[in-house]
């Protein structure tokens, strides 16, 4: 039976693509404008017609003419930017980026998917955002589709060595199905960070492995190898270190308690963010080594596999693998959306 197939919208490095492909999906097309990511994406999946362009000047008539040849699209993953309804954000004004998602309704209108899926970060939920979703509804319903419930899925949950709480949202296409299950059953069993990484070779500040260009630890400044050093191994935090280690800006300040954190082997990782190989920007020091994680390491909690190849700068490489949708709860979820597409 042939596979169902896919197209990738936002499609960053190609983690999503990644995920489907794992679950039996043939990815037909993706779009993105990321110079970087876009060429991440095309060392990766070579078999995928990589539209790389604003998505608001992609023709989705054209992914028709081009590649279908003819077949249908059993699924549009939709992973629109996630920073315009992240919990971090400040102001009150509207980040012109959320309206993105609503591109969607033109693909889904010239390709007829089966199911639309949509991922975000949890806020994409929120009360702020209930019009946009109501809005959302409201124009899918006027092309045939009807919006499922937000879902919030723990990563962790799903065979992923991390703590990473996504909002997903399916939608169907009334003609072809009468309703959509949940997609949040979890596997059983967490794996841990020395699941992940605790193969890998120990490294000291500064030292790279011969056998992986990935697997560097950064160079770090001699005052904050004396921080690293004094925080206890396998999940201690900044809250042990002596006052004259403090950094002033922490004195007296209880907010950012991950900061300088080392990750616990026997727990899942924190959420991995675009600062993942940088200590001062969360919960990234190794375990036990006094350094912060190394690209390979970020890229395992991610669940990339190793033969996966990254395009551009170490910041870039952080940033791709920081953003990235984890592989495996691509898959896990994909695989619960296969039985409906087939």
């Amino acid at each position: 039976m042939p596979w169902p197939t896919a197209v990738d919208l936002f499609s960053g490095s190609g983690a999503v693509t990644k995920g489907l492909k794992l679950a039996r999906f043939r990815v037909i097309a993706a779009v993105d404008n990321d110079s970087v990511s876009a060429e991440t994406y095309r060392i990766n999946h070579k078999n995928t017609h990589l539209y790389e362009r604003d998505i608001r000047d992609v023709d989705p008539a054209e992914i028709r003419r081009t590649d279908l040849n003819g077949e249908s699209v059993s699924l549009l993953v939709v992973c629109a930017p996630c920073q315009p309804f992240s919990s971090q954000r400040r102001g009150t004004e509207e980040d012109p980026r959320s309206k993105l998602i609503f591109q969607s309704i033109r693909f889904a209108m010239a390709l007829s998917p089966r199911v639309i899926l949509f991922e975000n970060v949890p806020g994409l939920a929120s009360h702020r955002f209930l019009n946009l979703l109501a809005d959302l509804r409201s124009e899918l319903a006027s092309v045939g589709y009807v919006l499922n419930s937000p879902e919030k899925l723990n990563a962790a949950n799903f065979g992923v060595p991390q703590r990473r709480v996504r909002c997903i949202v399916t939608a169907y296409l009334r003609s072809r199905m009468t309703s959509l299950e949940p997609l949040g059953t979890p596997l059983s069993g967490e794996r841990s960070v020395r699941d992940a990484i605790g193969d890998l070779p120990r490294l000291r500040s500064g030292q790279s492995s011969e056998a992986d260009p990935l697997h560097f630890a950064r160079t770090h400044r001699p005052e904050a190898l004396r921080r690293l050093r004094a925080i206890p191994h396998d999940g201690g935090s900044r809250s042990a270190l002596p006052s004259n280690l403090e950094l002033a800006c922490h004195v007296g300040h209880s907010g950012h308690p991950d900061v300088y954190g080392r990750m616990a082997w026997d727990r899942v990782a924190p959420t991995l963010t675009t600062g993942c190989t940088d200590i001062t920007r969360g919960r990234f020091a190794h375990p036990e080594d006094d350094r912060a994680i190394s690209l390979r390491e970020a890229a395992r909690l991610q669940t990339f596999p190793d033969e996966y190849r990254f395009a551009g700068s170490p910041k870039a490489i952080a940033t791709q693998i920081g953003n990235a949708v984890p592989i495996e709860m691509v898959r896990h979820v994909a695989k619960q959306l296969r039985t409906h597409v087939v």
